[in-house]
């Protein structure tokens, strides 16, 4: 089932960010998953159906679009545009209410020179590539049924950063995955301190009936799975530290939210390079006398202190910004 621009919808998320689904179901072989035995075979949404509804959405206050799928960079393909993705993020872009649109679950084949110049040339598409890819070791990618090798993930990781020079990478990783050596893990680690991925999630494999990684033999041992995990999250929470340190000074564009979920005494907010609930915030702790709190509002924050994930700053122009077109 692909809802249209006619489904009742029951939003989850702030009255100022709005996800849309682009399309439905997969055709990859990962063998870990069973999304295309639940969801069935990849089918893109009406181009007009989905730019109906982000045009509805933006009249209702939405500012931030975030596009999802199973698999969003092979949006239109079924519908005969090579380039969709990229078609879909032009045309998005020129909703005059709309203030940002990102793209979440790419796959890392599909990664387009189309789809990184409509991010690098529009303003309004924020510069954030989510794309997980699992694991670095050649073995393990290929047990995955994923493809591809530490080497041509670096490659691909150079030609987005090429391309937008100043982009956000996300990603994230499975390990303790059946078979996986401490050999394997070691790869994974040099890859992400090569990398230096801004933000990353790594989950420890668990069995899934059904999918071709539930026969595999060779089980990785719960505790050994979880240490790895372990180690991986406090490499990478060094890693985001130093990037986020590297903000102190600077003033930025921030997606006013509202009253701080840690503290009343604070406001919070997201870089275009946070994606809501899942990466860090911008804690605000000062403001102009003039400053009227409203959400889904561009503010300028001066960043003063940063944390492995989160930032703190001040707001230094309170002046409603113009949208960018």
């Amino acid at each position: 089932y692909l809802y249209d621009e006619y489904t009742p919808r029951l939003r989850a998320t702030d009255s100022h960010t709005a996800f849309i689904k682009i399309a439905e179901g997969c055709d990859r072989p990962c063998a870990f998953c069973s999304i295309p035995a639940m969801r069935g075979s990849f089918r893109s949404r009406r181009f007009g159906s989905i730019m109906q509804e982000a045009q509805h959405l933006a009249d209702q206050g939405v500012r931030e679009v975030v596009l999802i799928a199973q698999d969003s960079s092979r949006y239109g393909e079924d519908l005969g545009d090579i380039d969709g993705l990229a078609i879909l993020i032009d045309e998005l872009c020129k909703i005059e209410k709309l203030e940002w649109v990102r793209v979440m679950y790419t796959y890392p084949t599909h990664i387009s020179d189309g789809f990184l110049k409509a991010v690098a040339n529009n303003p309004k598409a924020v510069k954030y590539l989510d794309m997980p890819l699992q694991h670095a070791s050649r073995n393990m990618l290929k047990a995955m049924k994923r493809g591809g090798t530490r080497e041509s993930l670096e490659r691909l990781i150079g030609r987005v950063r090429d391309a937008v020079p100043d982009i956000t990478i996300r990603t994230t990783f499975i390990v303790g995955y059946p078979g996986e050596t401490e050999e394997d893990f070691e790869e994974l680690m040099k890859f992400v301190k090569n990398c230096r991925f801004d933000n990353v999630g790594v989950f420890t494999y668990s069995d899934e009936e059904g999918t071709p990684a539930f026969e595999l033999g060779d089980k990785v041992d719960s505790e050994v799975a979880e240490d790895r995990r372990a180690r991986l999250m406090s490499e990478q929470a060094s890693i985001s530290k130093s990037i986020n340190e590297d903000k102190v000074g600077r003033v930025v564009d921030v997606m006013f939210e509202g009253v701080s979920d840690e503290s009343e005494l604070l406001w919070q907010g997201r870089l275009e390079g946070q994606a809501q609930e899942i990466d860090g915030l911008v804690l605000i702790n000062d403001a102009p006398e003039d400053f009227l709190p409203m959400s889904g509002k561009l503010v300028k924050v001066k960043i003063t202190e940063a944390h492995d994930y989160d930032l703190v700053g001040e707001i230094v122009d309170a002046k409603p910004m113009e949208s960018r077109s």
